[in-house]
């Protein structure tokens, strides 16, 4: 399944850093996230845009895994040749992760 099936994203990003935060639509999901949606699974599916480490930090009490990704944005904002170097659209990728 599509990891839209069972969360939803936000993301944003600061210099050349993205981060997107994932939380289940229920909570008994939230079990099944946390084994599942792995820093290195991350870093895998953004392997073409991603040039640094990627990690991950839980809130278990917001249901919310937040990744932040190094190295993401080509440079930061002004110094960026991608489309969205801001990465307002990570947050729609991330979603498209078979889980």
């Amino acid at each position: 399944m599509k990891l839209r099936e069972i969360a939803y994203a936000r993301s944003g990003d600061k210099g050349d850093t993205a981060n997107i935060c994932v939380f289940p639509y229920k909570d008994d999901d939230w079990d099944y996230l946390r084994e599942n949606l792995t820093s290195e699974r991350v870093k895998a599916f953004f392997a073409r845009t991603v040039t640094g480490a990627v990690d991950r930090y839980e809130f278990p009490r917001l249901k919310g895994l937040n990744f932040v990704l190094h190295g993401a944005l080509g440079g930061a904002y002004s110094a960026s040749l991608m489309v969205d170097s801001q990465a307002k659209s990570y947050q729609s990728f991330i979603l498209d992760m078979d889980i």
